[in-house]
């Protein structure tokens, strides 16, 4: 079966369970072959006109993220530019590969995961976890994934093509296919254990 096809299967079956057991649970859209086309060539339009992104309708970071997160964040940039060979003053480079965001790094599925407008922060935790969950369901299935939360900078481009209800947010796209190896992208490293979490034993 062709990956966009299991994609769909996946997501059609497995995550439809998920979406019952919550009352809050998100609108998905999973999309694949000319629809996806579709986003992506817009997408590719308005990056190549140089078109501003949209006005965000969430805020990604706090403005003045504190440390440690801050130096977390810079860290993560280090190393997925330096895994690609981009070096940290060479901007137009960093542009380039952003871009794959906006070509689902080539994937032939994704999923773009929308929350009501006037769901509270409880409610956004649900998606993360759902969206995880999606996550290790397409695993188990033998695929891979990648959240994105670029693809909200151009969510009335994704918005022409699906025409989702009023009143949504669009939170990330999630592209879906089959690892390539053979790009060579690092494994990004993870906050030390003992930065994280406090184990309390009782003794």
């Amino acid at each position: 079966m062709r990956e966009d096809m299991r994609a769909a299967a996946v997501l059609g079956d497995e995550a439809e369970a998920l979406r019952a057991a919550h009352a809050a649970s998100p609108r998905h859209n999973v999309v694949t072959g000319a629809p996806l086309a579709e986003i992506k060539k817009r997408a590719g339009e308005r990056l190549a006109l140089g078109d501003p992104w949209d006005a965000p309708e969430y805020e990604m970071y706090p403005p003045k993220l504190k440390s440690p997160y801050r130096e977390r964040r810079s860290a993560f940039g280090e190393q997925r530019y330096g895994a690609l060979g981009i070096a940290r003053e060479d901007l137009e480079a960093r542009q380039r590969a952003a871009a794959a965001n906006w070509d689902c790094f080539g994937a032939p599925a994704a999923l773009f995961c929308y929350i009501d407008k006037d769901m509270g922060s409880p409610q956004w935790a649900d998606v993360g976890m759902y969206l995880q969950t999606v996550m290790l369901l397409l695993r188990a299935e033998g695929l891979h994934s990648c959240a994105q939360m670029a693809w909200a900078k151009y969510r009335k481009t994704v918005a022409e093509v699906l025409s989702p209800p009023d009143g949504l947010v669009l939170f990330c796209g999630m592209s879906i296919g089959i690892e390539d190896i053979a790009a060579g992208d690092a494994r990004i490293g993870r906050a030390p254990l003992e930065e994280t979490v406090t184990f309390v034993d009782g003794l």
